[in-house]
C-alpha cells in the first residue's frame, strides 16, 4: 500500500504516534534505564546522596545467603503456580467446555475470580484460613479434629500462597483454554472418534497436542504472573514469613525499597529479576516452540 496514498503528509503518522511514544518513554523505557543505573549506586536515606559502586551490589546480593534463599523461594513459587494454574485450568477447560444444563453459569463461575483484583483475592483467603476465626480451620476442627496454622508453618504458608495465586489466576486459563478447544477443527476429533480412540487418546495425542500454541502462549504469561504478580498475596498473607520461607523477590524489592530505604540494592534486584524472566521467556521459546503445532 502506498504511504503517499494513505498520508498527504509524510509526518502526519509520526505526529499520530507522539502520545503513544511520550507515554513509552516516561512510563517504561526512562524508568527501566534509571533503574538499570541506579543499581550501581549506594543510595543514602530518602535518596538524599548517592554514590558509585559499581557491581558491587550485585556482588553482595549472590553473596548472600538470605539473598539466595530468596531466590529459591522464588522458583519454587513460580513452578508450582505455571504448573498447577496451566493444569487446573485445562482440565476445567475441558469439562466447561461441555454442552450440558448450565453451561453458561458454569463457565462464569470459573473466570469470576480472575475479575477480583489481587488485593480482595488475598484478603478473602486471608479471613479464610485464619488459624483462630478461619472457616476452613473451623471445618477441619469438625470433621478431622485438626486447626493447622497456616501462616506460621513455613511449608504450609508457601502452600497457601501457590493456592491463591493458582485460584486467583485459573481463570485466565480457562478463557483461552476454552476458544482454543471451541476452535478445534471437528474433522480430527471426528476421525479419532471413528478410529475408535477413548477419549483419554483422544485427548492427548489429539486435543492437547492442537492446542500446543494455546498451551505456550499460557506458559510465558503465567510464568511473568508468578514471577511478577504475586506481591498483593506475599503482602496480605505473610509478608515474607515464616523466617523469610514465602520472601520472593518482587516482594523483597518493595521491602528494601520502601521499608529499608535501599534504594540501590532493591535496583539491582529488579535488574535480576528481570534478566531471569527475560532469560526464562527465551528458554521457553527455543525449547517449546519447536513442539508447538500450528493449524488443524
Amino acid at each position: 500500500m502506498d504511504t503517499h496514498a494513505a498520508y498527504k503528509s509524510r509526518w502526519l503518522p509520526w505526529v499520530l504516534l507522539l502520545p503513544s511514544f511520550v507515554i513509552l518513554i516516561l512510563f517504561l523505557y526512562y524508568p527501566t534505564i534509571e533503574t538499570f543505573v541506579l543499581s550501581l549506586y549506594q543510595v543514602a536515606f530518602l535518596g538524599l546522596s548517592k554514590s558509585f559502586v559499581g557491581i558491587e551490589n550485585y556482588k553482595i546480593l549472590f553473596t548472600d545467603p538470605e539473598y539466595l534463599q530468596i531466590f529459591k523461594n522464588t522458583v519454587i513459587f513460580a513452578f508450582f503456580v505455571v504448573i498447577f494454574s496451566m493444569a487446573v485450568g485445562l482440565a476445567l477447560s475441558v469439562l466447561a467446555n461441555q454442552k450440558v444444563s448450565g453451561w453458561r453459569i458454569y463457565r462464569l463461575l470459573l473466570i469470576w475470580p480472575y475479575a477480583l483484583s489481587p488485593a480482595v483475592a488475598g484478603v478473602i483467603f486471608l479471613f479464610m484460613f485464619n488459624p483462630q476465626s478461619g472457616i476452613v480451620n473451623y471445618l477441619l476442627t469438625i470433621t478431622l479434629g485438626i486447626a493447622p496454622d497456616w501462616l506460621t508453618n513455613p511449608t504450609l504458608a508457601m502452600g497457601l500462597l501457590v493456592f491463591v495465586a493458582v485460584w486467583k489466576n485459573v481463570g485466565y486459563n480457562v478463557v483461552f483454554y476454552i476458544a482454543g478447544l471451541q476452535n478445534l477443527p471437528g474433522e480430527v476429533l471426528e476421525a479419532a472418534l471413528i478410529d475408535g480412540a477413548t477419549p483419554w487418546q483422544r485427548f492427548w495425542r489429539v486435543t492437547f497436542p492442537l492446542l500446543s500454541p494455546m498451551t505456550f502462549f499460557l506458559l510465558i504469561i503465567n510464568t511473568i504472573y508468578a514471577f511478577f504478580e504475586a506481591f498483593p498475596f506475599v503482602d496480605l498473607l505473610t509478608k515474607g514469613g515464616p523466617s523469610n520461607a514465602t520472601n520472593i523477590l518482587i516482594f523483597n524489592i518493595y521491602r528494601d525499597g520502601f521499608e529499608y530505604y535501599k534504594t540501590g540494592m532493591a535496583a539491582a534486584q529488579s535488574v535480576i529479576l528481570f534478566i531471569a524472566v527475560v532469560f526464562l521467556t527465551i528458554l521457553q521459546f527455543r525449547v517449546g516452540e519447536g513442539r508447538v503445532h500450528y493449524g488443524g
